[in-house]
C-alpha cells in the first residue's frame, strides 16, 4: 500500500435530519475518485467524527470501504481519547476491510510521551492493519515529540504519521532522526493544506487535505507535481490554492467547507451541533473566495 499522493478528509453529508445521508456519501466519494484523488479518509475531523454515534462512525467506514471499491486507498478514523475505545475502533476499520487507520493522539487528558507511545504499541500489538498516528496539538492539547516519532516509526504496523503541527524546524529534525536511524519505511504526510508544499520539499510524501473537498483535481495536480519534482508547477499551485485553503479555516472546520459545498450545489446538508454555520460576514468572505475560482457565480 502506498500512502504517496492527496487523500481527502471528506466531509460527511447530512440529510434534512440531520442523519448521513448515504446516496450523496457515495456519490461524493465518486466525485473525488473522479476528480483524481489517491485516497479518501472517512470519520475524521472533517467528517464530524466526535458528533457521531459509534454506529454512524462505523456506516460512514463500511460506505467509504463499498463505494470505493479497491480504486483509491480508504483511511478510516480510529482515534479515541481512551485507548480501550480506540482499540475498537481500530479492530472494526481492519474488519471492514479498509486499508488504514488513521488515529489521533488521545485528547483532553493530555497523556506524557510514555502514554502516548504506549497507547499507540497496544494498538499496534493487537492489530494487523497500517496505521497513521495523527498529530494535531491545536486540538488535542499535546504533541507527539520527535523522540516519540522515531520510537512509533519502528513499530510494524505504524507505518505513517498525519502531521499537523506547522513547526517545519521539528518536521526537519524527525527526517533527520529517520535517516540517522536508517527507517524507510515511515511516511510523513502533511496535515496542514497550505504547508503541504514545503513539507514535501523536506521529504513529506503527500497530503490528508481539506481543500480537496473543493478542489480535488488541483490539490491532486499541486501534490503529484511536487512529488515529481517539478517545484515550479508545484509552488505555481500552492501559490494559486492559498486563498482557499485559507478561507476554508475562516472558522471552526468543516464549517467553511461544507457551506462552500454547499454554495456549489453539492448539498450536503447542515452541521452537527456544537459547530454553527459560518457568520453572515464570513459567508459573503467564502462566497467572494469561491467566485475567484470560478467555483461559483
Amino acid at each position: 500500500m502506498s500512502l504517496d499522493g492527496t487523500h481527502v478528509a471528506m466531509i460527511t453529508p447530512f440529510d434534512q435530519d440531520n442523519n448521513i445521508d448515504e446516496e450523496k456519501y457515495r456519490n461524493f466519494i465518486d466525485f473525488l475518485i473522479d476528480h483524481g484523488v489517491d485516497g479518501i479518509v472517512a470519520a475524521g475531523t472533517t467528517g464530524e467524527s466526535a458528533t457521531m454515534s459509534h454506529d454512524e462512525h462505523q456506516k460512514v467506514i463500511d460506505i467509504m470501504v463499498d463505494q470505493a471499491n479497491g480504486r483509491v486507498t480508504t483511511i478510516a478514523g480510529a482515534g479515541s481519547n481512551a485507548t480501550s475505545e480506540a482499540l475498537d475502533l481500530v479492530k472494526y476499520v481492519e474488519d471492514a476491510g479498509a486499508d488504514a487507520a488513521l488515529v489521533i493522539t488521545p485528547y483532553y487528558n493530555k497523556p506524557q510521551q510514555s502514554g502516548l507511545y504506549d497507547h499507540y504499541k497496544l494498538l499496534d500489538d493487537a492489530t494487523n492493519i497500517p496505521i497513521i498516528a495523527y498529530n494535531v496539538p491545536s486540538r488535542t492539547g499535546v504533541d507527539l515529540s520527535v523522540d516519540t516519532i522515531i520510537k512509533l516509526a519502528q513499530l510494524d504496523d505504524i507505518v505513517a504519521i498525519k502531521e499537523a503541527n506547522p513547526d517545519l524546524n521539528k518536521l526537519a529534525n524527525v527526517f533527520n532522526r529517520l535517516k540517522k536511524e536508517e527507517i524507510t519505511d515511515f511516511t510523513v504526510l502533511s496535515g496542514n493544506d497550505s504547508l503541504t508544499l514545503p513539507m514535501i520539499a523536506q521529504g513529506a510524501r503527500g497530503v490528508i487535505s481539506v481543500a480537496a473537498n473543493v478542489m480535488p483535481t488541483e490539490m491532486s495536480d499541486m501534490v503529484n507535481s511536487a512529488l515529481n519534482a517539478d517545484y515550479v508547477r508545484s509552488q505555481e499551485l500552492s501559490n494559486y490554492l492559498f486563498d482557499l485553503m485559507d478561507v476554508l479555516f475562516i472558522e471552526a472546520s468543516p464549517a467553511p467547507t461544507k457551506q462552500a459545498l454547499n454554495l456549489m450545489g453539492m448539498d450536503m446538508g447542515g452541521l452537527r451541533m456544537p459547530i454553527n454555520p459560518i457568520s453572515e460576514s464570513n459567508d459573503i468572505i467564502l462566497q467572494e473566495v469561491l467566485k475567484e475560482y470560478n467555483l461559483i457565480e
